[in-house]
């Protein structure tokens, strides 16, 4: 008996804001399997039991911030070409910079309009179903 039930692409939300997290959840949750972390190390622990197809980091957050955990990221070689964009109230293009430098594929400052969240997760994913 197969099924042909289509399997939402999951996204993991890295901030350590409950209003963030709940914004992001509600913009995407129709689209995508949103899963939430609010720090680093669960985040770790997330992406290390769960396949994700895309990564919202925001940068401040307590212990390790999301620059670190971007590049921690790309150094494991199965997240080489996970798009991971930076959600962030820091807007400086210092920041920006560091975001590409540490392997960021985008940039979004917040508040982030529910329809512009959607349309950049819309071109850094591939349409269809997930990979897991």
């Amino acid at each position: 008996m197969s099924t042909c039930a289509v399997t939402k692409q999951t996204v993991l939300s890295v901030d350590d804001s409950l209003i963030s997290q709940q914004m992001i959840k509600r913009a995407l949750d129709n689209s995508y399997r949103v899963l939430l972390a609010d720090n680093a190390v669960d985040a770790l622990t997330v992406i290390s039991q769960e396949m994700i197809e895309a990564l919202l980091l925001d940068i401040s957050m307590p212990g390790i911030d999301g620059f670190e955990l971007c590049r921690t990221v790309r150094s494991l070689p199965r997240f080489k070409n996970l798009p991971i964009v930076m959600v962030t109230s820091r807007d400086t293009e210092a920041d920006r910079q560091e975001a590409r430098m540490a392997g960021a594929s985008g940039y979004l400052t917040k508040p982030c309009e529910p329809e512009r969240l959607k349309a950049v997760m819309g071109r850094l994913l591939p349409k269809g179903l997930a990979t897991n």
